[in-house]
């Protein structure tokens, strides 16, 4: 079986790696540094089970830059671009999808286009009718950053959405496909309409946006009230049908997926009634409105910031909520500097770029969303929220 993966990101890159196990995989990007890389056996991402493979140099495996001709060749061609949400338009920028399938059209070749990357609800059924020439599919992916890989081999669950019945039999083909990369047995594999696909993306990603603003708004009114967040998180998370995962409170949740996804799906709610969805979207900025006032209660003259990431492992700071907290915090005149160390140059987002020890030198606070022991020395500085500094 020949693949084409078009995009070379967390999604692409993981799924590039773990369908070569077995198949003959062409990975398609704009970055010639990323492809080069990639053919070199070096991630361009942190993520350390695809630096692992990579290295390996897998003889199925060559990024390229090349589509028309990837394309061209593949059995199937997997989208995987970003798909960045616009707050004018309140949706999706789906124009690389569209780029890929007009790529696909003109390719002479005529492969099943399975889409990974997250859409509106109804996007694939509408492309589809423009595309008719096209058999295209929804494919929704549930990784994490940095363990993106890892979430392949150990998927949760296989969705593949179609938008005919005559659509089923590859959509079961896909569906082997990764279930043959998996290293589980019984991996719940699901068929269903395309439409329904892209629902459970929209609403799995906005259901943990709610938990994780559930647990920050638990912490807020603990602060508030000195009391012992800890404590009264561990007694409620105690209840099974609650548990203790995603429970860690934040300066908010951020990452690409999270923040867009539900704007996203608050915008399908445009002529359907609810509540909640539009509390999750504000309950983030609350906090974030919190986070920073709780910093200028110390009255600092100059705040450090700790690493712009999100979290632990990760190289990815795209909508990180430290990046309003430090918009929030600096509009009052405070100074901020910031120690990133996967960025190079003077400055970040107009701020000065410092070492650790200048860091810890010049900040009256320090903020760390997540925290790292190479704090430890100045632990009395710090303001985080990351009570098990575990993720």
């Amino acid at each position: 079986m020949r693949i084409a993966i078009a995009g070379l990101g967390y999604v692409g890159l993981s799924l590039a790696c773990l369908l070569s196990a077995h198949h003959e995989v062409e990975a398609v990007d704009i970055d010639a540094k990323r492809v080069s890389k990639i053919n070199a056996g070096a991630s361009p991402i942190a993520d350390p089970q695809i630096e692992s493979y990579l290295s390996q140099r897998p003889k199925n495996l060559r990024a390229t830059l090349d589509a028309t001709s990837a394309y061209a060749h593949a059995d199937f061609v997997v989208v995987a671009t970003p798909t960045n949400y616009d707050d004018v338009t309140h949706s999706f920028d789906t124009s690389s999808i569209e780029e890929v399938l007009r790529l696909v059209s003109n390719s002479g070749g005529s492969p099943t286009v399975i889409i990974k990357s997250t859409v509106p609800v109804g996007y694939t059924a509408s492309i589809s009718k423009r595309f008719d020439g096209l058999r295209v599919l929804f494919s929704p992916e549930f990784l994490r950053e940095g363990h993106a890989l890892d979430d392949n081999l150990h998927p949760s669950r296989i969705i593949v959405g179609i938008t005919g019945s005559e659509d089923k039999q590859v959509a079961h083909k896909f569906a082997q496909l990764l279930d043959e990369g998996s290293e589980d047995s019984n991996v719940p594999a699901l068929i269903m309409g395309s439409t329904e696909a892209e629902a459970i993306k929209l609403f799995a990603n906005t259901y943990l946006a709610l938990r994780v603003s559930f647990f920050n708004e638990l912490d807020t009114y603990a602060e508030s009230k000195s009391l012992n967040t800890r404590q009264i998180i561990e007694g409620v998370c105690l209840d099974p049908r609650i548990g203790s995962q995603y429970n860690n409170p934040s300066f908010g949740y951020g990452g690409y997926c999270l923040p867009k996804d539900s704007k996203q799906l608050l915008s399908n709610y445009a002529d359907v009634p609810q509540n909640l969805i539009r509390a999750i979207v504000d309950s983030n900025e609350t906090r974030k409105e919190f986070i920073a006032e709780r910093v200028l209660s110390r009255n600092p003259k100059s705040v450090g910031v700790y690493r712009l990431v999100m979290k632990a492992g990760s190289d990815n700071f795209r909508q990180s909520a430290m990046l309003d907290v430090i918009k929030l915090i600096s509009s009052r005149g405070i100074e901020i500097v910031i120690f990133e160390p996967t960025l190079s140059g003077a400055e970040a987002l107009g701020h000065p770029l410092v070492d650790l020890a200048e860091l810890k030198e010049r900040s009256d606070v320090i903020l760390a969303n997540r925290w790292n022991n190479d704090l430890s020395d100045v632990a009395d500085k710090v303001y985080t929220r990351d009570l098990w500094q575990r993720d």
